[in-house]
């Protein structure tokens, strides 16, 4: 068995700057090197060779499949956006928040000028659906 194959994504955490780099992946999809190294260059200023480390760490983790059958590797998230959230979210509520989602919640939105009226207003959908499931 391929040790790389393995490791689980479950259990690896991205770092920050790899979170960038699958935040890019999950936007183009499978991407080549250079079509990362373009996307990250855009925001802020990346070698090529910086993301080729990223992506060859991140491929030896776990958290990218690469597709060597062509002559520019393609690279592909293994961890959707969706998936990828509620593990760090699970992370930040046992960790943070002592296993109490409503701390996280109160706290986010406590003091928080940044939730806009819209997001508060698709937070009071999704407590009604959640109520009303509930019933």
């Amino acid at each position: 068995m391929n040790v790389e194959r393995a490791k689980s994504t479950k259990s690896t955490r991205p770092t920050p700057s790899e979170l960038g780099v699958l935040r890019v992946l999950w936007r183009l999809g499978p991407a080549t090197v250079r079509e990362v190294h373009e996307a990250m260059n855009a925001s802020e200023p990346t070698g090529y060779t910086t993301a080729l480390k990223f992506l060859q760490i991140m491929h030896g983790k776990g958290l990218v499949e690469r597709d060597e059958s062509r002559r520019a590797h393609v690279y592909k998230a293994r961890l959707t956006q969706a998936a990828a959230q509620s593990q760090m979210t699970s992370q930040l509520v046992d960790g943070v928040f002592d296993g109490s989602t409503s701390k996280l919640v109160l706290s986010a939105l406590g003091g928080s000028s940044r939730t806009t009226p819209e997001e508060l207003a698709q937070i009071r959908e999704m407590l009604d659906r959640l109520d009303g499931a509930g019933k």
